[in-house]
C-alpha cells in the first residue's frame, strides 16, 4: 500500500482500495519515512515523494504522516486556497462516510469551538500586521547596532566601553531574533515572498545565521511541541533528561552519559552560555554545506563581512571574534532563558495524538504581560497564543488572550500564566525534578 513511496492515484495498483476510500486504520499503516500519508479536511493525500520538496522541510511533514493534519495546515499556512492547488496531485482518495472527521484522541467539540475562534479573528482582522510596529522593530535594531559601533569609534576601546559596546550588541541580536521570528511565521506581510525576503535580511544579514535551517528546524516544534523525537527543542543530546517519562526510562536502562540528578547545577554551565555560540553554529554550518544552500551561506558572509569591516580596524582580527563570540554569549542566555521557561516545565512525553489546542496547552504556558516583558521576551510571554495561532502578529496577543482563556475553561484545559520570576525559577526546578527522577529509576529500578 502507497506503492514504497509511488504516488498512487484512486484504482491504481498500491493504492490499497480501488473506489480511493480509506478508514482511519488504513491511513495510519502509512506513518514511515518511505510511505507518507495524510489527511487534510477527510481527503487522503500520498506525499511521500513531495515531502522533500516542502518549503517548510521534510521532517514536519513526517511527523503527521499516518495522521489528521488538518489543524497544523490551517494554522502555518496563510492562504489555504493557493496551497491546496499544490495539494491535487498527491490527493489519492478520501475517508470514508463512517469514518470520523478527525483521529485518535483529539476532541472533536474543542476542535469545533476553536475553529469557530480561529474563522472570527480572521474576519475581525487579528491576523492583519500594523506596519508601524514592525518598522519601529527594525528601527529598534538598526539605532542599537550603529550605536553600538558610534562609543568604540568615538570614544576608545578600554574594556568599560567594550562590556557596554557588547551589551548593546547582545540586545540588537536578540530583538532582531524575535523580529526575524516574525517574519518565518509570515506574520508580516500579506505576500509570502517579501515576508521570506525580509527574513533572509533579518536573519542572513543582521544575525549571521540561516534562515532555512531556522525554518525547518522551528516549525517541527510549533507541529509537535514538546513531543520526543519529533521537536528538535526536546533533543537534549544525552546532557539532559526533561520531563516525566524520559527521565525513568534512561534510569530503568542504567543510561548514564551524565550525572543526571545534578544537570539543575551544570545546566548554568552547559545550556544558556553554549546553546547559541556554540551548538546552533556548528548545525548551522552543517546544515548550509550539507543542502548547499549557497543563497543562505551568502546572506550570512555578508553579516561577517560587514562586521569584521566595521571592528577590525580598532580591534583587529582576533579581537573581532572575541567581541563577537562574547556578544553571542550573551544573547545566549537571554534567549535561552526567554524560550525554556515557556516549555521545559511542562509536559514533555512520546507522541499522543492529542488535537491542536490540547497539545499545545499541555506543552506551553504564557509569561505575566508588562511593557517590559512583552519587549523583553518579543510577546513570546505569549506564548500560548502564539502556539495557537502561530502566523498572528505579535501585537495583537493581548487582544486575543481572553479569547483563548474563555475556550479553555470551558473545556476544562489548564491555561498557565506565571511570573517572569516563577518562570525562570521553573526551568531549574523542572530540571532537578527530573534528575531526581532518574536517580531513583536508576538506583532502584
Amino acid at each position: 500500500m502507497g506503492g514504497g513511496g509511488q504516488l498512487t492515484e484512486p484504482g491504481e495498483p498500491g493504492s490499497g482500495r480501488d473506489d480511493g476510500v480509506y478508514t482511519w486504520e488504513e491511513v495510519q499503516r502509512h506513518c514511515n519515512r518511505n510511505d507518507q500519508w495524510m489527511v487534510i479536511d477527510r481527503k487522503v493525500y500520498n506525499t511521500t515523494q513531495w515531502a522533500k520538496r516542502h518549503p517548510g522541510g521534510f521532517r514536519v511533514i513526517g511527523h503527521y504522516a499516518g495522521e489528521d493534519a488538518t489543524e497544523a495546515f490551517a494554522a502555518f499556512h496563510p492562504d489555504l486556497k493557493s496551497v491546496k492547488k499544490f495539494l491535487k496531485p498527491l490527493l489519492i482518495g478520501e475517508l470514508a462516510a463512517t469514518e470520523p472527521s478527525h483521529d485518535r484522541n483529539k476532541n472533536a467539540a474543542v476542535i469545533e469551538d476553536f475553529n469557530t475562534l480561529r474563522d472570527q479573528l480572521e474576519t475581525k482582522g487579528f491576523f492583519r500586521a500594523q506596519p508601524l510596529f514592525f518598522c519601529l522593530q527594525l528601527g529598534q535594531i538598526l539605532v542599537l547596532d550603529a550605536l553600538a559601533w558610534l562609543i568604540i569609534w568615538i570614544w576608545g576601546t578600554s574594556w568599560t566601553l567594550t562590556f557596554l559596546c557588547s551589551v548593546i550588541l547582545a540586545i540588537a541580536q536578540t530583538q532582531a531574533g524575535w523580529l526575524q521570528h516574525d517574519f518565518g511565521h509570515l506574520s508580516v506581510f500579506k505576500k509570502t515572498s517579501w515576508n521570506h525576503l525580509l527574513h533572509k535580511f533579518v536573519m542572513g544579514h543582521l544575525k549571521g545565521v540561516s534562515a532555512n535551517w531556522w525554518n525547518h528546524r522551528h516549525f517541527q516544534h510549533h507541529a509537535k511541541p514538546n513531543v520526543f523525537s519529533k521537536d528538535p527543542d526536546v533533543n537534549m543530546l544525552h546532557l539532559f533528561v526533561v520531563g516525566a517519562t524520559q527521565p525513568v526510562e534512561y534510569g530503568i536502562k542504567k543510561i548514564k552519559f551524565l550525572p543526571y540528578h545534578h544537570q539543575h547545577k551544570y545546566f548554568l554551565l552547559v545550556g544558556p552560555p553554549l546553546l547559541i555560540p556554540a551548538y546552533f553554529h556548528v548545525m548551522i554550518i552543517y546544515t548550509v554545506l550539507w543542502r548547499r544552500d549557497w543563497v543562505d551561506l551568502a546572506w550570512i558572509i555578508s553579516y561577517y563581512i560587514r562586521f569584521l569591516c566595521c571592528y577590525v580596524p580598532m580591534y583587529g582580527v582576533f579581537g573581532s571574534i572575541a567581541l563577537i563570540c562574547f556578544v553571542r554569549c550573551l544573547e545566549s542566555h537571554w534567549f535561552v532563558w526567554v524560550t525554556q521557561m515557556n516549555h521545559l516545565p511542562m509536559d514533555i512525553d512520546h507522541e499522543k495524538h492529542r488535537d491542536w489546542v490540547t497539545m499545545q496547552l499541555q506543552s506551553t504556558c504564557n509569561i505575566e504581560t508588562s511593557l517590559f516583558n512583552d519587549w523583553f521576551t518579543g510577546h513570546l510571554n505569549f506564548q500560548i497564543e502564539h502556539h495557537l495561532f502561530p502566523r498572528m502578529p505579535r501585537h495583537n496577543y493581548h487582544l486575543v488572550a481572553p479569547m483563548v482563556h474563555a475556550l479553555c475553561e470551558k473545556h476544562g484545559i489548564p491555561y498557565q500564566v506565571k511570573t517572569m520570576w516563577r518562570g525562570l525559577v521553573d526551568v531549574i526546578r523542572s530540571l532537578k525534578t527530573s534528575g531526581d527522577l532518574w536517580l531513583d529509576a536508576y538506583l532502584h529500578k
